[in-house]
């Protein structure tokens, strides 16, 4: 299957695997935050809470990197190769936002 470009028409066809892998690590994260707010819940000590709020971080972090590196050899690299250099002004943009 052929990926569409997001940057031209805004949406990325995914394979089913892309998408259960997405899914599984979206559902971890889900998971991880269900167990921080139980946490709180039962008065957990916040050094505890603060660590399980960091592996999400870490998580997320990680998810974002996933996608981010797709869509660099996927969508910015088709772009560039049609000939649509705006789409490395989107790639900086997201760097920025990482930071």
């Amino acid at each position: 299957m052929e990926d569409k470009c997001c940057c031209t028409t805004r949406t990325k066809m995914r394979t089913q695997e892309e998408k259960h892998a997405l899914e599984s690590r979206i559902n971890r994260i889900i998971g991880q935050l269900n167990g921080i707010k139980n946490m709180i819940c039962e008065d957990r000590y916040c050094d505890d809470i603060l660590i399980q709020l960091s592996a999400v971080d870490k998580s997320v972090k990680s998810l974002a990197n996933v996608i981010l590196e797709t869509h660099m050899h996927t969508c910015l690299v088709e772009n560039v190769q049609a000939g649509n250099i705006a789409v490395v002004d989107e790639i900086v943009d997201l760097f920025k936002r990482f930071q």
